[in-house]
């Protein structure tokens, strides 16, 4: 796909704020501080547009960016050890479920872990529910130009063991820095849009 447009729709906090014209959504979901403002912004070659911060949990609500006007690309808060209070915690994680067990416009999610570590109990978790939705998951090992090269096989090898992931199950190495993995994810999102010749 090229990326011919990209701007911020909306922060949702509640369901109702979702946009309402239908248009397919592709999810970017995973651990506090994993990437995924980065990697959005990296994909939209629109730097700052999705905000980033290094402080853990910067993104608290569900936002919209428009694709092409054609697509939505959508950053969901990230779980696990942002320093917020418990209620907030469990608003965004009420948030995130109803929003992948419920949105019947989410075509894809890709799914961000930190290839320098092993996933989380709450990366487990949301592969389960994606998997309880019906929703095809994209695994996307980030900060991968941080793993030695001579690793970075056995490391996506260790992420697939961990999440106990089919060999058919598509993981992309991938870093917004040294611009890895980018063809491969793009073609990935593609194909499940059906846009192998987009």
């Amino acid at each position: 796909m090229r990326v011919q447009s990209a701007r911020f729709v909306i922060s949702a906090a509640q369901p109702h704020q979702f946009p309402k014209d239908g248009r397919p959504e592709i999810a970017f979901a995973g651990r506090s501080n994993a990437g995924k403002s980065t990697l959005l912004n990296t994909l939209l070659k629109k730097p700052g547009l999705a905000k980033t911060s290094k402080t853990p949990g910067k993104t608290q609500l569900i936002n919209f960016f428009d694709l092409n006007g054609k697509f939505y690309f959508v950053d969901l808060p990230g779980y696990g050890y942002a320093k917020v209070a418990k209620t907030i915690k469990r608003r965004w994680q009420t948030l995130i479920t109803r929003y992948v067990a419920e949105r019947e416009p989410l075509f894809l999610t890709v799914l961000l872990v930190d290839a320098r570590h092993t996933p989380t109990k709450q990366d487990h978790e949301m592969i389960d529910l994606l998997a309880e939705a019906e929703i095809p998951a994209l695994i996307v090992a980030t900060k991968i130009d941080k793993v030695k090269s001579s690793q970075r096989q056995q490391a996506l090898a260790r992420i697939r063991k961990e999440l106990e992931l089919d060999e058919d199950a598509i993981i992309v190495g991938s870093s917004s820095i040294s611009k890895d993995g980018l063809r491969e994810l793009w073609a990935a999102i593609d194909e499940c849009l059906g846009l192998r010749n987009g």
